[in-house]
């Protein structure tokens, strides 16, 4: 195992506390980076490790974490710092004691998400990239979502498939509905919204007052549509949480086709991070899409 001392200092520096006695235990569930509970004598500490060259993308998502905790709307784990040392590169937050997200919990959710939601931004993107997974997610601001939605999203994980090997027919496919994206948006035009933007039944859960808490974001500012999608993608979100979000803040009816377009972007990363396996389901989704043009 790495020496983690260097997190000890990080922490006792951050929160003004000497650690006398200390607890490690691993933590699985993550497919990606190493992961940890640190319980010491006055508290408890959630850490991921990764290659000291991905420093860059724990910085993102402590800056993702601060800014979802700055609109005050769904209980954000507090960041207590991030860094580099020579073995690793880390981040560390406050430890939760999870557990799955609970009839009552759903609800809360929907409706503080939708909250979230209603904090508009002048443009689309943020002010710095950061990660999905481990694949790299660009975040040029643009003021037409279109745009943004190509360049930054679409055109990005297709050109990862083609330098990858994967097959051709996807790649062309997906740069044809790249190009008639705009069909999609003929009488909807997006708010920007910040985004958790990796909302999946993996990154949600119940505090112990069965409060709802998010982490391990992807955030920007784009379609709300983009993060519901997202909950939609491998299920974990049940009818309370939705009927709960459309109360506060209803879905245009255009979205149950645009959800399959978002949802690609997410597969289409899953076929550039774990193989072809997903590439027949990206196809079909193309399909789908195509089929409404």
């Amino acid at each position: 195992m790495a020496n983690f001392d260097p997190i000890v200092r990080h922490i006792e520096q951050a929160t003004g506390q000497s650690i006398q006695q200390r607890q490690l235990t691993s933590v699985s569930g993550g497919g990606i980076n190493s992961s940890y509970h640190l319980k010491t004598d006055s508290n408890s500490y959630f850490f991921k490790t990764n290659n000291p060259n991905l420093s860059a993308m724990f910085e993102a998502e402590a800056q993702g974490l601060q800014e979802l905790a700055s609109l005050n709307c769904v209980r954000i784990p507090d960041v207590i710092g991030h860094g580099k040392t020579k073995e690793y590169s880390y981040i560390v937050i406050e430890y939760i004691d999870c557990h799955s997200l609970s009839q009552a919990s759903n609800k809360i959710l929907g409706q503080q998400l939708a909250q979230l939601h209603q904090h508009p931004q002048a443009y689309f993107g943020w002010h710095i990239d950061n990660t999905i997974g481990s694949t790299p997610q660009y975040n040029d601001r643009h003021h037409d979502w279109i745009d943004f939605l190509k360049r930054q999203r679409m055109q990005p994980q297709l050109e990862f498939i083609k330098q990858k090997g994967f097959a051709s027919q996807l790649y062309e496919k997906g740069q044809q509905l790249t190009a008639s994206l705009d069909v999609f948006f003929d009488t909807y035009s997006p708010q920007s919204s910040l985004l958790h933007g990796d909302l999946w039944s993996g990154n949600a859960a119940a505090d112990p007052l069965d409060k709802p808490v998010i982490f391990d974001p992807a955030c920007y500012y784009g379609d709300r549509e983009a993060d519901i999608a997202m909950t939609e993608l491998f299920g974990g979100f049940d009818g309370d949480f939705y009927r709960a979000y459309h109360a506060e803040y209803p879905l245009d009816n255009g979205y149950k086709t645009r959800k399959i377009l978002y949802n690609l972007y997410h597969i289409l990363n899953h076929v550039n991070l774990f193989g072809g396996g997903y590439a027949g389901q990206a196809s079909s989704m193309i399909d789908q899409l195509l089929a409404e043009i």
